[in-house]
């Protein structure tokens, strides 16, 4: 194992409140560049610090005024599948259009440079065939929603929505779907949120820059708006140099024009490339999967408790990994906190195929790691402390949920990760991702006491904090919640319930685990 050097500052930042607050701050103290990657970059997004207000009202405020003093901003937003995931692909391309707009009104317009960027990998021939009946159905529906716009955003919809041209037909004021040729769907995505200010300090987590991202630590907002989200901001030369290596290359890589170099603990990645010659294949090709393995290699050291933040929990080996080391350690416990249910499930009731499948791998995974654990694993989902009607997915124990998006791995006080990569294939495969580890004891510990604390609503978290005893402080305190009205409980949490997951989960023989 090679092992992470201690970081210099560490800033831990829960919820958006506390996250865009210090971002604005480190942005407006810039004094020579910022160079960033998001998965989704508003630029609408309000400005919330006094000090940033002062200067304008969001973020296009933020950064034309950072511009006009001479500071370079270098922004590179995830570009989507532009079939599957047409309205983000919109989202990337609205974010182009803004920076394209900054250029036009700052006084320096050499120094900005916004781009969305696809993933190189794509579905082989063979299988782009089998599943074009489903692309080309998905493609009615986009044809459908551009056929009911009026013309002006007819035009907007083309503009912002380039890779379009091609799997449809435009022609006087309206969208066809041709039979054929199939279009070659996309299997991975950049999924990181990272921004490097004047070399210096990296800002790194799961949180993207977007409104429906802000929460606050109270979780005072409606259900279908709350998002748990964990960040920081890392003052660190070395770590800021490792960063901008990955933001420098990932493009590259991930098209296959560059090879792959996993760069230096404490900071991890994943990085994957295109595939060659493979019709059949429906996957990326992984290059570095540094998280994938520093949460594998700190799983096997673990002796007291392993803590973890997660939107989704269904990656197969480290299900297994968890496991084995349940068998080998008595002494060691586990606190596994998910989100009741997925987003699209929770707040949109989708029920499409990826939804169901994704599903079936949580409850295998969770059930799982349950049984290997027993009454050492608390397995838990923050709800809000309020009475909701109904038993849809958006409730858990008569409580409408919160949203939790957090990922966050703790082993003992020795070691911790933040990162964008959630516990799921996916993350650890093939999507771009970014982390950090942390190994120095204080800094550990002081983010699993802020992690605890919130969820216990600034209780006294001394007694969750380590070991068996603090695992069924956990359970008796998720039984406890249960068993009270929602208004009467204490903090957030309330145990995990898989079986609606086990219901709604469909198992998909020959679909890779790394699609969800």
């Amino acid at each position: 194992m090679t092992h992470a050097q201690p970081l210099r500052s560490c800033q831990i930042l829960l919820t958006a409140q506390e996250a865009f607050t210090a971002f604005e701050t480190a942005v407006l103290e810039a004094e020579t560049d910022v160079l960033a990657g998001f998965r989704i970059f508003d630029f609408s997004t309000k400005l919330r610090s006094d000090a940033a207000r002062a200067i304008g009202e969001d973020w296009f405020d933020l950064v034309r005024h950072k511009l006009d003093q001479g500071i370079r901003f270098d922004l590179t937003v995830s570009d989507f599948e532009p079939v599957v995931r047409w309205k983000l692909h919109g989202t990337a391309w609205r974010a182009v259009r803004r920076g394209a707009a900054l250029r036009e009104v700052t006084r320096h317009p050499d120094l900005i440079r916004v781009r969305a960027e696809m993933h190189g990998a794509r579905v082989g021939s063979f299988a782009n065939f089998a599943i074009w009946p489903k692309t080309r159905s998905l493609l009615k529906e986009i044809a459908a929603h551009y056929n009911g716009l009026a013309k002006p955003d007819q035009a907007r919809f083309r503009t912002e929505h380039p890779a379009l041209d091609g799997p449809l037909r435009f022609q006087d004021g309206a969208a066809q779907v041709p039979f054929w040729p199939s279009t070659q769907l996309m299997p991975a995505t950049h999924h990181h949120k990272i921004a490097v200010i004047d070399s210096k300090h990296v800002y790194v987590g799961g949180l993207d820059l977007n409104e429906r991202r802000y929460d606050t630590p109270d979780h005072d907002r409606d259900g279908d708006q709350t998002w748990h989200d964990v960040q920081m901001l890392v003052g660190d030369a070395d770590l800021a140099q490792s960063a901008k290596r990955h933001l420098d290359s990932f493009t590259k890589v991930t098209r296959g024009k560059k090879a792959a170099q996993a760069l230096p603990r404490p900071f991890l990645q994943t990085v994957s490339a295109p595939k060659t010659n493979a019709p059949f294949t429906m996957s990326a090709l992984p290059k570095i999967q540094t998280l994938r393995k520093a949460h594998l290699e700190n799983i096997a050291q673990a002796s007291d408790l392993i803590y973890l933040e997660t939107q989704y929990f269904r990656d197969r080996e480290v299900a297994d990994a968890l496991c084995t080391a349940a068998a080998r350690r008595s002494s060691l416990g586990l606190v596994l906190i998910l989100p009741a249910a997925p987003e699209d499930v929770a707040f949109e009731g989708s029920r499409s195929l990826d939804a169901r499948y994704g599903e079936y791998r949580q409850a295998s995974c969770v059930m799982q790691v349950a049984d290997a654990f027993k009454e050492r694993a608390f397995i838990g989902a923050p709800v809000k402390p309020e009475r909701a009607a109904g038993t849809d997915r958006d409730v858990l124990h008569q409580a409408p949920l919160v949203y939790l998006h957090a990922k966050v791995s703790i082993f003992d006080d020795r070691a911790a990760i933040v990162s964008s990569a959630n516990l799921n294939g996916r993350s650890l495969s093939w999507d771009t991702e970014a982390g950090v580890e942390l190994t120095v004891y204080d800094t550990v510990r002081h983010l699993k006491e802020r992690c605890v604390r919130h969820w216990l609503r600034d209780a006294d978290p001394d007694p969750f904090l380590g070991g068996i005893d603090a695992v069924q402080n956990w359970r008796r305190l998720g039984d406890t919640n249960a068993a009270r009205a929602p208004e009467d409980r204490r903090g957030f949490l309330v145990p995990y319930n898989v079986a609606p997951a086990r219901r709604f989960g469909k198992n998909l023989p020959g679909v890779p685990e790394e699609m969800v």
